[in-house]
């Protein structure tokens, strides 16, 4: 019993000594001057260095639990630049959703909803056609269109937005030959979902009531 233990010490003592198994000898993060804690205390903060530029949507999760991963064209759609709203503008919106969608303030308070939604999908793939609409450089229309279909329609996207059949088989034929205005019929029909369905949660969230009462108004009845 004896050599075993003993045995067991001195295998335990030579991995530790092994050059690559080595810890600092001294400790200066730790408060218990304990040399293992310090080395985890490294190798943790040497961890979050390499991953401190990953992007933020990549730990975010949906309502199951799995992860939502960044698609292509939200890379690069950040929060729109916009001026503050006026309180004409902000009690507006409860009363029309086009001045909502509009308006790049209201627009990132609706994006900001959405998110608690798990549903901010829809809006970027709105964003995103109205993107294409503008452009007039045919390779740059087929880069963007495809860019659009990889993120938005491919059933294999975790973005996927919800279409019907007959809009999905228009958007593959005009994949042949992409145009600016391929998806316009998508865009209207997720433009109406998230008229009809996210924003009347959308009045009645937390998120809009907190803006409204400060501009000093009253919640507007929907």
């Amino acid at each position: 019993m004896r050599k075993r233990q003993q045995s067991q010490n001195e295998e335990t003592s030579a991995v530790s000594q092994a050059p690559g198994n080595q810890r600092p000898n001294t400790c200066c993060f730790c408060w218990c001057c304990c040399c293992s804690c310090s080395w985890y205390v490294m190798q943790s903060i040497c961890y979050h260095i390499r991953h401190s530029l990953t992007v933020r949507n990549e730990d975010r999760r949906d309502h199951a639990g799995r992860p939502l991963h960044t698609t292509k064209m939200e890379s690069v759609q950040v929060i729109e630049e916009c001026q503050n709203p006026t309180t004409e503008e902000i009690l507006s919106w409860s009363q029309n959703f086009d001045k909502l969608m509009k308006t790049a303030a209201g627009r990132n308070l609706f994006r900001e909803f959405l998110r608690t939604e798990y549903s901010e999908e829809n809006l970027l793939f709105w964003l995103a056609c109205e993107d294409l609409k503008n452009e007039q450089n045919k390779k740059v229309v087929e880069e963007k269109a495809m860019i659009i279909y990889e993120d938005y329609i491919s059933i294999l996207s975790p973005k996927e937005v919800s279409l019907d059949s007959r809009v999905r088989e228009a958007i593959n034929r005009n994949l042949l030959d992409p145009n600016p205005h391929m998806y316009e019929d998508a865009q209207l029909q997720i433009y109406t979902l998230m008229h009809r369905d996210s924003f009347p949660r959308f009045l009645n969230s937390q998120i809009y009531k907190s803006l409204v009462e400060s501009t000093g108004s009253s919640t507007p009845e929907t």
